[in-house]
């Protein structure tokens, strides 16, 4: 009886080896899926799946021009503005939600003609419409230069005081994932909160470059 068992064992373990010689040898004759072993994943490539990714501090910079103060005391002169965007404080899995998450920004325009001319800063929010079509709108705050002792009829604005509230709104289109191009308008006022509130709006065009 110990014999037999002894010879049991030889037979059994022989069978294992060619067993195991056999699937080393033909490997697709097994999966995962056979053995319960979880699937290979292939690395997954680092790529941006948001046109503004969370991870860098600085995301795009922008230079443009302006026709300053429509239909305003100080109409007739430009702007050159100028104007950095950082990226999105976090982004969200869900496009949805992750267009409610805004950039910082901080610009400047200085005004050709010895106008107001002002730095800004505050939130921007942008929608893409298409792969190279998007809509943007921003809201902020913006310091002047404009004296605000003098009133209308000197040729000047009377924006009240300073710092102000800054809204605007663009439409652009991206040429690639670096270049982009969009027209804009943007207000400053006081929202009366201080006397004299004329306000300001000017209106131009931009191009950006997307780090």
């Amino acid at each position: 009886m110990q014999l037999n068992r002894a010879h049991l064992g030889r037979v059994a373990f022989i069978s294992m080896v060619f067993f195991l010689i056999a699937v080393l040898a033909n490997p697709d004759t097994t999966n995962s899926a056979d053995l319960n072993l979880p699937p290979i994943v292939p690395p997954v490539e680092d790529t941006v799946l948001f046109p503004y990714p969370a991870r860098r501090i600085i995301s795009e910079l922008r230079l443009g021009i302006a026709a300053h103060s429509l239909s305003g005391e100080e109409s007739g002169s430009v702007n050159f503005n100028g104007e950095i965007l950082f990226g999105k404080f976090f982004q969200a899995d869900n496009p949805v939600v992750d267009v409610l998450i805004p950039r910082l920004h901080i610009g400047g325009s200085l005004n050709t003609a010895g106008h107001t001319s002002f730095i800004y800063t505050g939130l921007t929010w942008d929608y893409t419409i298409t792969e190279a079509l998007f809509i943007e709108a921003s809201f902020g705050g913006a310091i002047h230069n404009n004296d605000k002792d003098k009133v209308a009829s000197s040729n000047h604005d009377l924006l009240g005081c300073s710092p102000l509230f800054r809204e605007s709104a663009a439409i652009g289109y991206r040429f690639s994932n670096r270049w982009l191009l969009m027209a804009m308008v943007e207000h400053m006022s006081n929202a009366g909160l201080c006397r004299g509130n004329r306000g300001q709006t000017n209106a131009g065009m931009k191009i950006g470059y997307n780090f």
